[in-house]
């Protein structure tokens, strides 16, 4: 058995069901022939976050693949690989590498020695005979621990070397790492103690499967819950204890009980300072728990009062544990008053919104576009994200998700186009769901291509685009160069090239027409045919941000 083969069938054994690729790799071949189905997109960078997708909405167990050629192949992934890196996703990356030969021999691209830096784990498969301890270590290291990507390279010449007949022993399955016992009592505690709390929850509950025990606990506690855009969709935001995600833009639930809160638990999260997340120097009146996977975040970039390293799971079981059974007098006073004062301010939030969320103007206010979307669709059964820049603005605070993993959401790095990919790797992951990503005129411009992708490997996502005809939240920055040399506009007619692709296309203009559009376009996807509808939209650059 050949390097390649070995490969293919070490990957079957993990329950590998798909590779995303880009040839020439000798892996895709060698997956085909062991029934591995294979999806071969038009550039790396989309590859990579379809991995990513898939990885995300099995909260790892089924993990993505993507592999690629050497040298361009693996200089045009770097991008999707650093983005995993950036959203701590675990994907596969299995690049073909030079031959051992040439492999450090300027200019040649090294892939161990680039991608070091943006992966959880990077090696070369430096010889046939060691295929299964390498890919074992790949595996452990995708399956346990803080989640990141992790690349294995395989030289050239490699692939003509035999592996063992016997592939060795399966790496152990998940390790999860259980919360230190008297910092758990320290934390219930304070929790306890707390007359304003907040849960604030991260993607570490999702990986964790950890969303009944975060549900448990809000109600125990009857403390408010926010999120982060990874973590959005961990907590039902149907839910009366529900605030909202945070992010660049916010609901003002997140901003009043944030500013008001005594204690702010972080659960699942890094509390990593980002531009496109929360930015808790706001709330310098707050106490701080901090209770993560990795402890590399803890006391990083928030000061905490107490830290607690363990899986997102364990430690909400440990504390649900600790506190029941116990008076929780603060607790039982904000049984009513919270909930209330939740829907007043939202309430009062929405009305000041809502001539945007209802607005009969044209150009149409992506707001309507996305308001009208939210009330068209059956949330339960939706997998949805944005993009970067407006879309994800414009979206996130409004998107009320109700059921876990029916979000991805992403913002520790931006790249413009990221949604696409991510929407056809959820729709390959969960072929039931109806996935849609809502992107703008910019972001199509990096990847629009692969709309051609979700056409040719039957992928039938809702794609929502919303067209202003320029690089709106660059206006304000960016005056001079667009006086002069109109720097900000764009353009094109998108809908017309997803009916070139062999997709369901179509242009609106009418606030009318936004909903028999977005149902009409639902029916395409349920026929098989991935829908593309273009909302010709005004430059709105206005956020719900505090």
């Amino acid at each position: 058995m050949k390097v390649a083969q070995g490969v293919a069938e070490y990957l079957k054994r993990e329950g590998v069901e798909f590779i995303v690729a880009y040839p020439v790799n000798p892996i895709i071949e060698a997956a085909a022939v062991a029934d591995i189905r294979t999806v071969i997109v038009r550039q790396e960078r989309i590859g990579l976050h379809m991995a990513d997708a898939v990885s995300r909405l099995s909260s790892g167990r089924q993990l993505g693949v993507f592999t690629m050629q050497s040298g361009p192949g693996t200089e045009n992934a770097f991008g999707g690989v650093a983005q995993a890196y950036g959203e701590s996703a675990p994907i596969l990356v299995l690049p073909m590498g030079y031959s051992r030969r040439t492999m450090h021999v300027a200019p040649n691209f090294n892939a161990v020695a680039n991608f070091q830096h943006v992966t959880k784990w990077c090696e070369p498969l430096s010889m046939g005979k060691a295929m299964p301890e390498v890919m074992r270590r790949a595996f452990s290291q995708l399956r346990s621990g803080s989640p990141g990507p992790v690349m294995i390279e395989v030289p050239a010449d490699v692939f003509g070397e035999d592996v063992p007949d016997e592939l060795g022993p399966r790496p152990n399955g998940r390790v999860r790492v259980g919360p230190d016992p008297d910092l758990v009592r320290e934390v219930a505690a304070m929790l306890a103690a707390a007359e304003r709390p907040v849960i604030y929850a991260g993607q570490g509950v999702h990986y964790a499967e950890a969303w009944d025990e975060l549900r448990h606990l809000a109600e125990l506690l009857n403390a408010p819950v926010t999120t982060s855009l990874g973590g959005k969709s961990s907590f039902n935001e149907d839910h009366p204890l529900a605030l909202g995600s945070g992010g660049r833009a916010v609901p003002k639930t997140v901003h009043e009980f944030l500013g008001a809160a005594d204690v702010i638990f972080g659960i699942g999260c890094s509390f990593t300072t980002t531009g496109f997340g929360l930015y808790f120097g706001k709330y310098p009146q707050a106490k701080y728990v901090h209770a993560t996977l990795d402890p590399v975040d803890l006391n990083k970039n928030v000061a905490s009062d107490c830290v607690v390293a363990g899986d997102a799971k364990l430690t909400l079981a440990a504390l649900i544990a600790e506190l029941e059974g116990q008076a929780l007098p603060h607790a039982a006073s904000r049984a009513d008053s919270v909930p209330a004062e939740i829907e007043r301010i939202r309430s009062g939030w929405l009305d000041e919104w809502m001539p945007k969320l209802s607005s009969d103007s044209a150009p149409l206010s992506p707001y309507r576009v996305l308001w009208d979307l939210m009330h068209t669709v059956d949330r339960d059964n939706v997998i949805i994200t944005h993009d970067a820049g407006s879309p994800r603005d414009q979206l996130s605070p409004f998107w009320r998700s109700t059921t876990p993993l029916s979000y991805i959401g992403w913002g520790k790095t931006t790249q413009l186009g990221y949604g696409l990919g991510l929407a056809m790797g959820a729709k390959l992951a969960q072929p039931d769901k109806l996935c849609i990503n809502v992107w703008g005129d910019a972001a199509i411009g990096f990847t629009g291509m692969d709309f051609e992708t979700a056409v040719r490997e039957r992928l039938p996502i809702l794609s929502i685009l919303l067209n202003n005809f320029s690089m709106a939240i660059e206006l304000p920055i960016m005056q001079v160069a667009t006086e002069k040399y109109r720097s900000t506009d764009i353009s094109g007619h998108y809908a017309d090239m997803a009916k070139a692709f062999g997709g369901y296309g179509e242009r609106v203009t009418d606030p009318a027409d936004i909903v028999p559009a977005i149902r009409r376009g639902i029916e395409a996807t349920e026929s098989g045919t991935p829908a593309l509808l273009e909302f010709i939209t005004e430059k709105e650059i206005s956020i719900s941000s505090y």
